[in-house]
C-alpha cells in the first residue's frame, strides 16, 4: 500500500503535473534524482493500492502513465487517478479538470513541445521555493489598481494572465512568455528556450510586454512594471545562439535585449536553481554588489562601459546575476575601448579589465568577450550565504537533453 507523502518525490510530480498537465521525461533531472524519479514514475504505471487521506479509503489504479519517444516523450497522470489530487489539496482536481478537461491532450508534436517548456519553467520554480500552486494563488485582475499580489516569491502561468485583458489577447496569443515570476519588490517575465536558439517574434513580444507592464502594474504595485526577464535553456551555447539571431534582426529595437533591459539566463541544474533563489531576495543586486565590493570599489559613474568596480586602474564586472542583457553591453564597451588603444596596449588588455563569475559561466563568458580580461571566481555557496540563503536539496547536475 503506498501514501503519497508531502515532500517526496511523486508528490512533488503530482503537485508539477496539476499544474502543467505533462511533463518532459528527459527534465526528470530538474526535480531531484533521475534514478529515484524514474523508479516511481515505472512503478506507478502499473496498478497500485493508494490509501487517500483526503477520504480515508484505498484506490486502486495507476498513477502515472508516459507516451510519445525521444523529445516528446511525456509523463502525465492517469485519469482514474484524479482522486489522488484530493490529497494534495481540496482544490486541486478542480483546478487540474478546469485547465486540462476530461484528462485530454493533443498529440501534435509543437503542443507538447510547448507544454514541456512551460513545465520545465514551472518545476525550476517550484525548486527554488517559489509558489506556483494557481489554487493557492490570489487571481490576477484588470479592472483597478490592487496590490493583490502575496508578500512572498509566486509564479503565475501565461494562461493565467492572457485571459483577464480579452480586448488585448490577439497581442499575446502567440508571444513566447511562459509566465511571471513576483517577488519582493520586482518581477520577471518567464522564458525557456530549452536547447534550441529562440527567434524572437520582435514587434509582438514588445506587444506582450506592454501587456504584461500592465498587469504588474495593477497587481503588484510596481511603477517601473516588467523591464527584467528570466531565460531557462539547457546550456550556454544556446544562449550564444540566441544572441547571434538576434543581432541578425533587421529591426533593432524589437531585440530581445531590448525588450528586456535584463535577461538572466538561468541553466535548468542545480546552478541554475540556486541561482533563481539568489533572484528572488528583495534587493538581491545590491546585496550581491556589497557583499563583493567595499565602498572605496564602487564608481560614481559609469562613464562609456557598465560596469560594477573600478580598483588600480582595473575595471571589474560581475556577472554573478547572469545578466546577458548587461554582459551584451559590457562587451559593447570592451569593443569601443579596444578601438581606442594601440596593439602595445592591446598586448595588456587583460590587466585592464576583470570579470568576476561562477565557475559554469566562465566558458561562456570566454566565448562570447571581444577581449581577454582576468577572471575571478566565485563559488555560489559564497553568495549563498552573503544573501542567508540555505540551498535547497534540487535537481541533479546534468540537463538530460
Amino acid at each position: 500500500m503506498i501514501t503519497v507523502r508531502p515532500g517526496s518525490h511523486a508528490y512533488r510530480l503530482l503537485q508539477l503535473l496539476i499544474i502543467t498537465g505533462e511533463f518532459p521525461y528527459r527534465a526528470l533531472g530538474i526535480l531531484g534524482s533521475v534514478k529515484s524519479l524514474l523508479d516511481i514514475v515505472y512503478k506507478m504505471q502499473t496498478v497500485q493500492h493508494i490509501k487517500l487521506k483526503s477520504e480515508d479509503t484505498i484506490l486502486k489504479t495507476r498513477l502515472f502513465q508516459m507516451s510519445g519517444k525521444g523529445d516528446s516523450r511525456t509523463i502525465r497522470l492517469n485519469k482514474h487517478a484524479l482522486k489522488v489530487l484530493n490529497d494534495i489539496h481540496p482544490d486541486a482536481r478542480d483546478c487540474y479538470l478546469a485547465s486540462f478537461p476530461d484528462n485530454r491532450f493533443t498529440g501534435q508534436r509543437f503542443n507538447i513541445w510547448r507544454n514541456h517548456r512551460v513545465a520545465e519553467s514551472v518545476a525550476m520554480c517550484m525548486m527554488a521555493g517559489i509558489e506556483t500552486a494557481p489554487y493557492l494563488l490570489p487571481d490576477l485582475q484588470n479592472e483597478t489598481n490592487l496590490h493583490v499580489i502575496p508578500e512572498i516569491p509566486c509564479f503565475y502561468l501565461a494562461r493565467n494572465f492572457k485571459s483577464i485583458m480579452e480586448m488585448e489577447l490577439n497581442k499575446t496569443t502567440f508571444t513566447r512568455v511562459n509566465g511571471l515570476v513576483f517577488y519582493p519588490g520586482g518581477s520577471y517575465a518567464v522564458y525557456n528556450t530549452r536547447d534550441a536558439a529562440m527567434k524572437w517574434s520582435g514587434g509582438g513580444e514588445m506587444k506582450a510586454q506592454l501587456h504584461i507592464t500592465d498587469i504588474v502594474r495593477r497587481n503588484a504595485g510596481l511603477k517601473d512594471g516588467v523591464s527584467s526577464a528570466l531565460l531557462f535553456g539547457k546550456d550556454a551555447a544556446v544562449v550564444l545562439q540566441t544572441v547571434e539571431e538576434s543581432d541578425r534582426s533587421r529591426k533593432q529595437d524589437a531585440r530581445f535585449d531590448k525588450i528586456y533591459l535584463s535577461i538572466h539566463y538561468i541553466p535548468m541544474t542545480q546552478n541554475g536553481i540556486d541561482l533563481l533563489k539568489i533572484l528572488i531576495v528583495p534587493d538581491w543586486r545590491e546585496k550581491i554588489i556589497s557583499s563583493l565590493f567595499p565602498p572605496e570599489m564602487r564608481p560614481n559613474g559609469y562613464g562609456s562601459m557598465e560596469y560594477d568596480a573600478y580598483w588600480e586602474e582595473r575595471i571589474i564586472f560581475s556577472f554573478l546575476d547572469s545578466d546577458i542583457a548587461r554582459l551584451i553591453r559590457f562587451n559593447k564597451g570592451l569593443k569601443f575601448e579596444k578601438q581606442k588603444t594601440t596593439e602595445e596596449q592591446q598586448s595588456n588588455e587583460q590587466e585592464q579589465f576583470e570579470v568576476v563569475c561562477y565557475p559554469w559561466q566562465q566558458k561562456f563568458v570566454k566565448e562570447f568577450l571581444c577581449l581577454k580580461v582576468k577572471y575571478t571566481i566565485v563559488e555560489m555557496p559564497e553568495i549563498l550565504e552573503a544573501l542567508g540563503i540555505i540551498s535547497p536539496e534540487g535537481g541533479d547536475d546534468e540537463y538530460e537533453g
